[in-house]
């Protein structure tokens, strides 16, 4: 016995190279090898091939901060994080709340879930048909306002674009959170819902009491996906705020449309050094967030 039990561990570590080394492999080469080289050309000024990086010291990060444009994409991507991300818990708790007692709640979960699989671009695109202000030929949300005697809005210019592409990213992201947290509330015994209904419990005391807790661990990391998630939005701006020119207002822009920029958007040669400086600064960022994350959901866990 004590000989098959040594085979079989021999066996094991003979296997752990194998199926370890292709893995690693993969992941320095395609993730960890690129995050380096972005870190140091975040120090350079580099304009693509052809050209030698110029080590330059800290002078990107000062002149990002000088920059309207990049302040304007820091405060913006933030803004994505902390209000989208409580927007759509807010509505993820909601429907958990509503789908745990309610008949058909799986289907209305698949339904719920289902803007989560269409591409940012195609749910861009769909918003600005709806939302757009064209006089005579108006998006179908103003064609309502104005039947209603309301005047139309421009939904989609620079100083309202951010709080349209938040709600848009609010509904097109609560699906995917209510079915994370449906799964979870899922394993909770359902004797603990039945004493609470016996004791007479009001569903916020279910949630509040037995829910929350029950999940907490799952909610911390779906907040770590949404902050990681929220901080790349990219798409939703580019295609709102942007329709048939090469760039967005800068009013509307987050920290992946100014490293586009950067590195496409630049009239003559473009600015890598400066595009991997702001690369950097969301690294740091979606690092301090996450980190600060855990610490604020850290909590003994409940067992059940």
């Amino acid at each position: 016995m004590t000989a098959a039990l040594g085979a079989h561990k021999a066996g094991r570590r003979r296997l752990f190279l194998p199926f370890f080394l292709p893995a690693v492999s993969l992941y320095v080469l395609f993730l960890l090898v690129p995050t380096i080289a972005t870190v140091v050309l975040g120090f350079t000024s580099w304009a693509g091939a052809g050209d030698t990086p110029r080590f330059t010291g800290l002078a990107n990060f000062g002149e990002l901060l000088a920059s309207d444009s990049f302040r304007f994409s820091f405060l913006n991507t933030v803004l994505y994080i902390v209000v989208g991300g409580v927007g759509t818990f807010l509505l993820a708790f909601l429907f958990t709340m509503v789908l745990r007692d309610m008949r058909g709640g799986k289907t209305v979960r698949a339904i719920l879930f289902f803007p989560n699989i269409v591409a940012p671009v195609a749910l861009g695109m769909f918003f600005g048909i709806v939302l757009i202000f064209r006089p005579n030929r108006q998006g179908l949300v103003n064609y309502v306002l104005e039947s209603f005697g309301i005047d139309a809005v421009k939904f989609l210019a620079p100083e309202n674009v951010t709080w349209v592409v938040t709600g848009c990213l609010i509904w097109a992201s609560a699906g995917f959170y209510i079915t994370i947290l449906m799964a979870a509330v899922d394993r909770i015994p359902p004797y603990l819902y039945e004493d609470a209904d016996i004791a007479g419990a009001s569903p916020w005391q279910k949630f509040r009491n037995i829910t929350l807790p029950l999940t907490w661990d799952v909610i911390g990391v779906a907040g770590v996906l949404w902050t990681i998630g929220a901080i790349k939005i990219f798409e939703l701006v580019f295609v709102l705020a942007g329709p048939g020119t090469y760039s967005p207002p800068i009013k509307s822009w987050t920290l992946g449309v100014y490293v586009f920029d950067r590195s496409f958007g630049t009239a003559g040669s473009p600015e890598y050094g400066m595009a991997c400086a702001a690369a950097v600064v969301m690294i740091a960022l979606v690092s301090v967030l996450v980190v600060m994350l855990r610490r604020m959901m850290r909590r003994d866990s409940v067992q059940f």
